[in-house]
């Protein structure tokens, strides 16, 4: 039996309960013909009530993240015979616990992060890692409880810093939803003949060019990257990057492409470079698959950037 799941993520009192409640009172949502299953992961102080429920929707819970497994899932879906199931996830459990128990013919078709506007940017400097981990496969982005007063800029570059895909939108206390509409330009020129990437932007570029590739496709680029030798690539092939930072010191991760030709230098691993070329998509045994390769027509040796590590900041 195929099962669609609709994930919502947040933190305590961020307003999951009450955007639950409406979404399914609507029609377009619950149109009456479908079972549906709510699992709800934390008491908050708004809570569903079973007797103002629709017929068709039945409630279960979890209260510790271990308890979550694909066999426990399944059991609660298939006694409450439900073809939809809604989750309300907690904000201090990692996503993977759940994406991991996720029972065969479970399809998660919308993931949806709702906050309170006025505490979330507190929860990002507290508990940065674990907004990260619910920002980083949302769909949609709400921003409940603003006002006139609300600084949707910050909200905003909250989300891109973590994904270019997620739709934001912002819910005022009357309940008016306006989506966000500010523009988020790259900070490099993609047209240009040489596309420039500054030291301080090349984790807005890898992170581009890993979700948009075709758009990289025959572009040349100049950056400043890491060498990183690897025993599994041909003779004058090798890893170029950056360490890069998501969330915290946890979270560093070297990303790089592959590129052909050294010229006359004889590079060594953490070798720091300057170097332009072209990039193409073509299959490395790095890669283990189809991926970026950069075929370089200039490069030279480099000192290393005053931020040796990447961010988004």
């Amino acid at each position: 039996m195929n099962v669609s799941v609709y994930l919502f993520t947040g933190f305590l009192e961020g307003g999951k309960t009450s955007f639950i409640k409406e979404t399914l009172k609507d029609p377009n949502f619950n149109d009456g013909k479908h079972k549906y299953l709510v699992i709800s992961c934390e008491d908050g102080e708004e809570e569903l009530d079973p007797d103002t429920l629709a017929p068709n929707v039945s409630l279960a819970s979890f209260d510790d993240v271990q308890k979550i497994t694909p066999d426990r899932l399944s059991a609660m879906q298939k006694r409450a015979g439900a073809d939809v199931v809604v989750v309300e996830y907690n904000g201090m459990w990692t996503l993977d616990a759940f994406y991991n128990a996720i029972p065969d013919g479970w399809m998660v078709f919308q993931e949806i992060f709702i906050a309170d506007s006025t505490t979330i940017l507190s929860y990002n400097l507290n508990m940065r890692q674990l907004v990260v981990d619910k920002l980083t496969s949302c769909e949609m982005a709400v921003f409940n409880r603003t006002t006139d007063k609300t600084d949707k800029e910050a909200l905003h570059k909250l989300v891109r810093g973590v994904s270019r895909k997620a739709n934001i939108c912002y819910e005022d206390t009357e309940g008016e939803i306006e989506f966000d509409q500010m523009e988020d330009p790259l900070p490099f020129d993609i047209e240009a003949p040489v596309i420039n990437i500054k030291d301080e932007d090349f984790a807005i570029f890898y992170r581009d060019m890993s979700e948009e590739f075709s758009k990289y496709v025959g572009k040349t680029v100049r950056f400043k990257g890491i060498v990183a030798l690897d025993a599994s690539l041909p003779k004058g092939q090798f890893a170029v990057g950056r360490h890069i930072m998501t969330c915290c010191e946890a979270d560093i991760t070297y990303r790089g492409v592959v590129a052909k030709g050294m010229g006359a230098l004889k590079l060594s691993t953490r070798d720091w470079v300057i170097l332009e070329g072209k990039l193409c998509e073509e299959y490395s045994k790095l890669y283990r698959a189809r991926g970026p390769v950069l075929t370089v027509t200039k490069i030279q040796r480099a000192e290393k950037p005053v931020q040796e590590v990447a961010t988004f900041y």
